[in-house]
This record gives C-alpha cells, structure tokens and sequence, in this order.
C-alpha cells in the first residue's frame, strides 16, 4: 500500500492558483531541455522513499484544506552550492482535485498513510475547482460540497 506526503502550498490561495504555478514551472524546465516534471526542492529527504515511490503523491493544503494531489515519482537527495543537503521531490506535472479536508498549518512535510488520503473528486473535479474559492468554502461548509 502506498505511502503519501502531505505538504502546505505556499502562496497559493486556489486549487487554480497552484494548478497555475506547476504549469508554468514545467514549462521553464521544458524550455531549459529538462523533463517534463514539477519538481519541489526540501531540506529534508523522506525516511520512507521506497513506500513513497510505491504508487504515493504529495497532497498539496492550500488556504488551511488538503486540495489536490500529485503523483510522487522521485525523491534525490542532493547538496545544494553552499554544501546543504536538499531533496528534490520530483512529480507529475499533472495536478488532480481531491475531496477537500481541513488541515492545521505545519512546517514541512508529514507522512499520510494511504487509509487516511482524501479521495480524488472525479469526474466533477474541474467545475468544481473553478468556482471561486469562497463559494467551496461555503458550499463545504453547509454540506454540498
């Protein structure tokens, strides 16, 4: 059974938002001759690689909820210029909508056991990841979403 990350999405306020800025960050690997991969960079590099390899993704928290997910399929650790060890955790570009969840804000990343991701939105996913984040907010809130 796979293993997961889960890590916060910095700066992004929308599903669309971070959808945006994996584009365009593909797109400048593409342009530089590299893979078509969104890769993250870390301090630290996960203990458990060979369950996260195993079919796992990062579920990315945007604006306090578990959002959307990315198929994991690397993790190389490496040291940066200054000699700092780095992991580059490299995935999929493409981003998938999952069933929204609260998550309290953390510093770096954790573990999510397959039993305890959200489940992918499906079919309704992009209708639903247009509508403007407060609208979700509310519709969640009252139990429609």
């Amino acid at each position: 059974m796979p293993l997961h990350l889960v890590k916060l999405s910095v700066g992004a306020i929308s599903f669309k938002d971070h959808k945006d800025w994996v584009a365009e960050r593909t797109r400048q690997a593409k342009a530089k001759g590299l893979p078509a991969h969104y890769v993250h960079i870390t301090r630290m590099t996960p203990k458990r690689d060979t369950e996260l390899l195993d079919g796992g993704s990062i579920y990315w928290v945007i604006k306090g909820e578990i959002a959307a997910r990315q198929k994991l399929i690397g993790i190389e650790p490496f040291r940066d210029k200054d000699g700092i060890g780095r992991c580059r955790l490299v995935m999929q570009p493409k981003l998938i909508a999952v069933s929204p969840r609260p998550m309290r804000p953390f510093q770096g990343w954790r573990y999510l056991d397959a039993k305890s991701a959200p489940p992918d939105l499906g079919s309704a996913a992009e209708s639903i990841a247009r509508m403007p984040e407060p609208m979700k907010r509310e519709l969640r809130e009252l139990g429609l979403l």
